[in-house]
């Protein structure tokens, strides 16, 4: 079905879907690319949606970037090509010059490589809370290290992948970014209350690495995450762009009914819209 839209359809879904408080909104684009929405705001999660590798892409994209007309917000996890896709931010540097790029700080030369201004990049650094949204939609963001396999830092000392927890409209919502789990992560999570969690599944192995793909948390490990971090609806993410680096959403689906069936779990169809609502949203 999403294939049969147009690129009108597409924006106009984005631009007219309104979000109530207590809610956000949640475009799968595939991969780790993800369109988020609050009250007004419109944020792009890692957008991957260029003819960047498309002979290995497992399908194609909804809408290729020259058909956004609305992003407020362009959040990087970090470089590597399918998050950090120089096919789309070229574009979106010309057509949106509204937009706010934050990314971990080794992505800053990437960026303005693709003609980014300096100015409208900021600096993501582990631990520290920054203002991203507007007086009319106060927005708080949290960058999170993220383990790709391991905890790596650039030359200043700043942590090369991260994940983003986001205070949006009411919900606190985890994207992960490329990680594993690592001692500390759940604990740091768990402080945090997160309403919604957006984890990969693809998980990782000996002949992936041989081929210089690395990993990431494997299904069973992002639902005991979720568990452990008290995480209230899970939702899995990488694990359909390319062959040789997947997985089947069907087995982290069957783990959550098996081992934790008061788990909150949604596995989104392709280029869904998900309509999340905290359970806080409709109490007293």
């Amino acid at each position: 079905m999403g294939q049969a839209r147009t690129q009108e359809q597409w924006m106009s879904e984005i631009k007219r879907t309104r979000v109530p408080q207590g809610m956000a909104a949640v475009w799968f684009l595939g991969q780790e690319s993800v369109i988020l929405k609050g009250a007004s705001t419109v944020i792009y999660v890692d957008p991957f949606i260029s003819d960047t590798m498309a002979d290995a892409r497992a399908f194609p994209p909804p809408f290729p970037p020259e058909a956004i007309d609305a992003i407020d917000l362009c959040l990087i996890t970090h470089e590597h090509i399918d998050h950090l896709d120089p096919g789309t931010i070229r574009v979106l540097a010309r057509t949106q010059p509204q937009t706010r790029y934050i990314a971990p700080a080794c992505c800053r030369p990437l960026l303005v490589d693709c003609g980014v201004p300096e100015e409208r990049i900021a600096d993501a650094r582990a631990g520290a809370w920054q203002e991203v949204g507007t007086p009319e939609e106060p927005i708080r963001l949290l960058p999170v290290a993220a383990a790709h396999e391991e905890l790596e830092r650039d030359e200043q000392g700043y942590d090369r992948y991260l994940g983003y927890i986001l205070e949006l409209n009411g919900v606190t919502l985890y994207h992960a970014g490329d990680t594993v789990i690592y001692p500390g992560l759940a604990e740091t999570l768990r402080e945090q209350r997160i309403d919604l969690g957006l984890l990969p599944i693809n998980g990782g192995d000996y002949y992936r690495r041989s081929r210089h793909i690395v990993g990431n948390m494997d299904y069973r490990e992002a639902v005991e995450l979720a568990v452990a971090a008290g995480i209230e609806t899970l939702v899995p993410l990488h694990y359909d762009m390319f062959d040789g680096n997947s997985e089947k959403p069907g087995h982290f689906f069957q783990y959550v009914y098996e081992q934790y069936p008061e788990q909150r779990c949604h596995v989104m169809a392709r280029f869904e819209r998900y309509l999340y609502a905290s359970s806080r949203t409709f109490l007293d």
